[in-house]
């Protein structure tokens, strides 16, 4: 496959370049409109050197923002870090006293249901004292009729 690159003939042997002349244009630009567009060019790199300025600027003040939020973070962290120890312990300690409430209720739970049987016993001895009364107070008034009664015949 050794050979010329233009074996096939596919260029011509003409150079394809650009033609040579004063000017590539059908008329040349007035120096007005050459004065104008490197009067926007002047502009534009103005215009660009005061954007990058104000970059730089915001940069270097988000970098002293970002300094002073990074002061701020570290000391929050570790304050926050304590707290939630803190949280931690007294979320234990809240567990501990609600379970002695809860025994606390039991017991009382227990103590009045104690107290309610003594009181439904008492009860019990109450009416069984009244029925006892009414039955003593019948006898000893059966007694006083009986012995007036008798006194009476007498």
């Amino acid at each position: 496959m050794g050979g010329k690159v233009n074996e096939h003939a596919v260029f011509s042997g003409e150079a394809v370049d650009l033609p040579v002349g004063p000017c590539h244009t059908s008329t040349p630009m007035t120096p007005l409109v050459v004065a104008v567009l490197g009067l926007c060019a002047v502009g534009i790199t103005v215009a660009l050197v005061a954007v990058l300025l104000s970059l730089k600027r915001l940069i270097e003040r988000t970098e002293s923002v970002m300094t002073l939020v990074e002061r701020e973070i570290r000391p929050t962290a570790s304050q926050l870090g304590a707290l939630t120890e803190e949280l931690r312990g007294v979320s234990h300690q809240v567990k501990l006293e609600l379970e002695r409430i809860g025994m606390i209720t039991r017991r009382l739970d227990d103590i009045t249901g104690t107290i309610a049987r003594v009181v439904g016993l008492v009860g019990g001895i109450t009416r069984l004292g009244r029925l006892t009364g009414v039955a003593m107070g019948l006898q000893r008034g059966l007694e006083v009729f009986v012995s007036r009664l008798k006194h009476r015949r007498s």
